[in-house]
């Protein structure tokens, strides 16, 4: 007991120091690895400060990936339309559009697209694979029209409501579309060509209820007869991603628009925009853009859908409703273009300005002046940008948000999407080329040419029935002989963190109003005026203004003279209003490069001063109906943004 007694004071001193050791011991390594963790940590944010925004889009791009990729193992695809079939199923009574104040849920547009699909199938005949073009304005018909079509297994083309009668005569007939469904406001539209339709034996329906037309059909007397039931699901049954299931027409170097493949490969990967920047079903989208282009009814409405959302769709956008709006509906997410959020900006400022509920713009064409500015009037919004053209095979997103840039590369994404950016020759419109005849890439920060490269995980479908245009956007042994890229016309550049900026657009196209302008086009159209002789079409950059202005460089006939009332109304009849030249700069010679095409470089650094351009110049006046001498007065009132363009 004596020697137990004299062991456990010492015994217990040992016990007693053993854990304090312990403890010491412990807090040293947790010390440690804290201090690792927050080193690290310290070193991602200097070193790679977007590293786990990257990386969490990474990962719902690659997972989104691997969803397509099953399906082409599986060959049973999940179209749009598919999931719209199936939001309609798990959330009938939600909300799908609000359009004019009123409510259409998903089994609203399920059904009554059924009862359009039933009347195309027996009263219109129409069969699995024809081409049926659609010409309407924003309104919830639109989607039953196309939703109605799809379930036949149609493949629908999207006409702009902005063109004339000679393009809207060639968009029918380059797509081979039979049939043209009218809306009820644009009926009237048809008059000076309906002729022209029915004898290439197109059928006109229109969604009235009766016509003054008699070979106009009608269709609403037909819905409301209808069976809302569906037709055999095999007709919307598809096998293959890359089959085509519209045609959206785009402006290029040819002229006339050109009808871009959609495959339900394209239309899913739009679709799958909103989530890829982390939406969710219970937003609200507001969708201001008109369905014809990509932009609305791809990512738009293509996005609602594949999250079960609800979208406000706007018959057409007005600056002076859109906040009371959005407040109205509680909009979480809008589309918009550059200018949208300019004429935002330009509104009289409220103490309203930043009280609603939008957390996120999803769009393209935002200029970091204007980017700045809204962010200052609405608050904080997160503004993600999104590159890429209705045709083409490269998209980049920017998820950050980062001020004036259109995306974000990096490793992982570049080993994904092939592309590059090589050296552009401005004067010559032409890419630089090395001595063995390839193209050389630029350095990191400097401008070039974006180019993506085809191959299967970035097809390029091209454009219905043209071999010889689809053929044209391409560039073959860029780098390799036997490679193929696409050529996407934009000078871009990409920084040292790997944002990419759009610079400019090259060659025959500018875009102004949200609109691609071709030159080509404008061209042929002035060409027919008589006393024009020769004439040269280019943009030039307004102050303020996203985008670039028409600008007509021309030569007067000899004995002839300028006449602007006569070339106003010819651009007026001939011409959408986007693409109208608003300047007129008379020259002696039009000058060309050394392989004979029209210089624009220099007419577009001049740009249109009169106090720096000796040529006479010429403004467009709406309201004199008239080309009207530019002067100094009219140049300043253009700058300070009180001229009418």
């Amino acid at each position: 007991c004596e020697s137990n007694n004299l062991l456990s004071p010492g015994t217990c001193g040992c016990l007693r120091a053993e854990p304090s050791a312990n403890t010491d011991m412990t807090l040293g390594w947790l010390s440690a690895l804290l201090a690792g963790v927050f080193s690290a940590h310290v070193l991602q944010k200097l070193c790679f400060p977007y590293f786990w925004s990257d990386m969490m889009f990474l990962l719902r791009v690659i997972r989104y990936g691997v969803k397509l990729e099953l399906f082409k193992l599986t060959s049973r695809v999940c179209t749009v339309l598919e999931r719209f079939i199936q939001q309609a199923q798990r959330v009938p009574d939600k909300p799908f559009v609000i359009y004019d104040g009123r409510v259409h849920t998903y089994r609203d547009v399920e059904q009554r697209s059924n009862r359009l699909a039933n009347v195309f199938l027996h009263k219109v005949h129409l069969r699995k694979g024809d081409c049926v073009a659609l010409l309407m304005t924003n309104e919830p018909d639109f989607l039953c029209v196309w939703f109605g079509l799809a379930k036949l297994g149609c493949t629908v083309a999207f006409l702009n409501t902005n063109i004339k009668s000679k393009s809207l005569l060639h968009c029918l007939t380059s797509c081979g579309a039979k049939t043209l469904i009218v809306g009820s406001d644009l009926v009237d539209c048809l008059d000076s060509f309906l002729t022209s339709l029915l004898e290439v034996n197109i059928q006109v329906w229109a969604m009235q209820s009766h016509s003054e037309h008699t070979q106009v059909h009608t269709l609403l007397d037909q819905v409301d007869a209808a069976s809302d039931q569906p037709v055999p699901a095999v007709l919307r049954a598809t096998s293959s991603l890359k089959s085509s299931t519209l045609y959206i027409f785009t402006s290029g170097t040819t002229g006339l628009p050109k009808a871009a493949v959609i495959t339900h490969l394209q239309s899913l990967k739009a679709a799958a925009g909103f989530w890829a920047f982390g939406a969710t079903e219970d937003d609200v989208v507001y969708i201001p853009l008109p369905l014809y282009h990509s932009a609305a009814s791809l990512i738009g409405i293509g996005g609602t859908i594949e999250l079960g959302a609800t979208c406000v769709l706007k018959k057409k956008f007005s600056a002076s409703q859109f906040w009371n709006d959005c407040r109205k509906h509680d909009v979480t997410i809008f589309q918009y273009i550059g200018e949208l959020c300019r004429y935002l900006c330009n509104q009289p400022k409220t103490e309203a300005d930043k009280i609603h509920k939008v957390q996120m713009g999803v769009g393209n064409g935002l200029r970091q002046d204007v980017w700045r500015e809204f962010h200052r009037r609405f608050g904080n919004i997160k503004m993600c940008e999104v590159y890429g053209s209705t045709e083409g095979n490269l998209c980049f997103m920017n998820h950050i948000g980062k001020i004036g840039t259109v995306g974000r590369s990096n490793f992982i994404y570049r080993l994904l999407f092939k592309y590059d950016l090589v050296k552009y020759d401005m004067e010559n419109d032409e890419p630089v080329k090395d001595q063995y005849g390839f193209c050389r890439r630029v350095e990191r920060g400097e401008t070039g040419l974006l180019l993506s490269k085809v191959s299967s995980i970035t097809p390029f479908f091209g454009y219905a029935g043209n071999k010889r245009l689809t053929e044209k956007k391409l560039m073959r042994n860029v780098f390799v002989k036997g490679d193929a890229y696409f050529n996407t016309g934009d000078l871009m550049a990409e920084d040292q963190e790997g944002f990419i900026c759009f610079k400019d657009r090259v060659g025959d196209t500018f875009r102004w109003k949200g609109e691609n302008v071709a030159t080509t086009e404008v061209t042929e159209t002035l060409n027919l005026v008589d006393f024009i002789q020769e004439v040269n079409v280019y943009g030039v950059e307004i102050p303020g203004h996203e985008g670039r202005a028409g600008m007509a460089a021309m030569i007067v006939r000899p004995g002839l003279v300028f006449d602007g009332k006569k070339l106003f109304e010819h651009v007026k009849r001939e011409l959408p209003a986007y693409a109208h030249p608003l300047f007129i700069r008379l020259q002696e010679v039009l000058e060309t490069t050394s392989t004979f095409k029209h210089q624009k470089f220099q007419l577009v650094q001049s740009g249109f001063n009169p106090s720096t351009i000796s040529d006479p110049l010429y403004v467009l006046d709406y309201q004199q109906k008239n080309y009207v001498p530019l002067t100094d007065s009219i140049y300043q009132s253009i700058l300070t943004g009180e001229y009418r363009l």
